[in-house]
């Protein structure tokens, strides 16, 4: 069994739910193409942020998730945790529920995602951040 891990940063992002399925790809290209078989983990080095899988191709998906869970976790309730701004604590609840890893399959050198899913970086703060992701490799690789 093999193991590699690249780090990559996002450039910064406001408020928003962002497809980065091919940023992910570029970022772990050389790597990836390596392996017949096995696992990539995603990890998130974030608390108001997260990772998750979903439509890959109509954007008012996106846009619909943020909606939703700005409905969820909306700024209004009376938070206790309020030092970093009414954004900060509706923020950290979206990543408890959301998650901020994931686990995708590799398969011949490439992600085994479905036909239509795509990996999506979600930005709970209303003002822009880099987000850094830990991108862990493991399995067979090619002879």
């Amino acid at each position: 069994m093999s193991w590699s891990q690249v780090t990559h940063t996002f450039p910064p992002r406001s408020k928003g739910s962002y497809l980065v399925t091919n940023e992910i790809e570029r970022a772990i290209d050389s790597e990836l193409r390596k392996y017949k078989i096995g696992m990539c983990n995603l990890f998130l080095q974030h608390t108001s942020a997260s990772l998750c899988l979903n439509e890959n191709v109509c954007r008012e998906v996106r846009e619909d998730l943020t909606m939703a869970l700005d409905h969820i976790a909306p700024e209004t309730l009376k938070y206790k945790h309020t030092d970093e701004g009414p954004d900060d604590m509706p923020g950290h609840v979206k990543s408890a529920l959301v998650g901020v890893s994931l686990n995708i399959p590799i398969k011949d050198g490439q992600l085994a995602l479905g036909t239509w899913q795509g990996i999506y970086l979600n930005e709970h703060r209303t003002y822009q951040h880099r987000r850094t992701v830990i991108i862990t490799m493991q399995g067979e690789k090619r002879k």
